[in-house]
C-alpha cells in the first residue's frame, strides 16, 4: 500500500514537472505512423510525457525478454498510445488525482458519479473507460492490432495474454 502510495505521488511530480523535450518528440515521431500523431498530440501533456517514460521501460523490457525487432516496435506503439483515451480536456491532472482518489476509496460513490452529466462525473468516466475509448479511437485510423492490447492494458492478467500486452503492463506499473 504505502509503495503504490509512493507511486502514484512520484507520477503525480512527474506530471507536474516533467515536459517533453525534442528529444522526445522525435522518438514519437520515429515511433508512431502519421494517422497516430494527431491522437498521441491530443492526449494532456502530462499524458503525453507519461507515455514516452511508459515507451522508454518497454523498449528496455523489450530488450531484456529478446523479444523479435517487430515485436519490439509493436510494443512501443501500443506503449506510446495506450492512453490515447484521455484527451486533453476530458481528464487533466487534477481531474485524474480526483479520479484516483474517488476509484480508490470511493468507488460505490464514483460509479453513481459516472452515471451524472457533468465535470466530475465526465473526469470518472474517461477515467475508467479510457481504454475501451482509446482503443475505438484506434479502430477508426486502422490500428486495430494496438486496439485489441490497449483496450486489455487495465485489465487482470489472464492465462493467454501476449507478451506484448504483460510488458506494457509492467512498463505502465512502473511509471
Amino acid at each position: 500500500m504505502l509503495q503504490q502510495m509512493y507511486g502514484r505521488v512520484r507520477q503525480f511530480v512527474r506530471a507536474v514537472t516533467q515536459h517533453m523535450g525534442e528529444a522526445d518528440h522525435a522518438f514519437v515521431r520515429a515511433n508512431l505512423p502519421a494517422k497516430a500523431l494527431p491522437l498521441f498530440y491530443a492526449m494532456h501533456p502530462a499524458d503525453q510525457v507519461h507515455a514516452c517514460n511508459v515507451a522508454y521501460t518497454a523498449r528496455a523490457l523489450a530488450e531484456r525478454h529478446g523479444l523479435p525487432e517487430e515485436q519490439r516496435a509493436f510494443l512501443i506503439r501500443c506503449a506510446l498510445l495506450h492512453d490515447v483515451g484521455r484527451r486533453k480536456g476530458d481528464l487533466d491532472i487534477l481531474g485524474k488525482v480526483f479520479a484516483v482518489l474517488m476509484m480508490h476509496y470511493l468507488p460505490h460513490a464514483s460509479e453513481r458519479l459516472m452515471e451524472h452529466e457533468g465535470r466530475l462525473g465526465h473526469a470518472l468516466y474517461v477515467y475508467r473507460h479510457h481504454p475501451a475509448i482509446g482503443a475505438a479511437l484506434l479502430r477508426e485510423i486502422g490500428m486495430a492490432e494496438e486496439a485489441r492490447i490497449i483496450e486489455r492494458h487495465h485489465m487482470t492478467d489472464a492465462a493467454g495474454d501476449r507478451q506484448v500486452l504483460r510488458l506494457l503492463r509492467e512498463a505502465d506499473a512502473r511509471n
